[in-house]
Formats: structure tokens, sequence, C-alpha cells
């Protein structure tokens, strides 16, 4: 089953959050969440994020360090 469009996925190749932004030919879009460039990722290498990931703090989002 396909995430929604603006549900929280991770990349399993990277372990990177995303927010999903779409579905393009056979690729799902992902945008970091602290905002960024889109990237692609196969459908296979995606899924839902858990309830300790999303609320974990990111690097320059809600005032949380960067580097």
């Amino acid at each position: 089953m396909a995430l929604p469009v603006g549900s929280y996925a991770v990349d399993t190749r990277t372990g990177q959050l995303g927010r999903v932004m779409g579905h393009e030919g056979p690729y799902v879009q992902l945008r970091p969440l602290g905002g960024g460039r889109e990237w692609d990722c196969a459908p296979e290498a995606v899924r839902g994020v858990t309830l300790a990931e999303h609320d974990r703090p990111r690097a320059g989002e809600d005032g949380a360090p960067v580097g």
C-alpha cells in the first residue's frame, strides 16, 4: 500500500525521514522534514515512521541543533 501524500516516511536505504510529496512514475517523492530538496525513493525502500521517530528532534527544525 502506498503511503498517502503528506504522511511521514523513512527512506530505509539511508534512514532519512521525510514527508511524502507525491508519487511520480515508480517512485515516491520525499522532502526532508526541515525543508529542502525532494528526492526519489523506490516504494520498497519507504516505510511509515514510528511514533518515536516522528517525535525525535530533527536538525534545523523546531529549534533542534544543526550539525
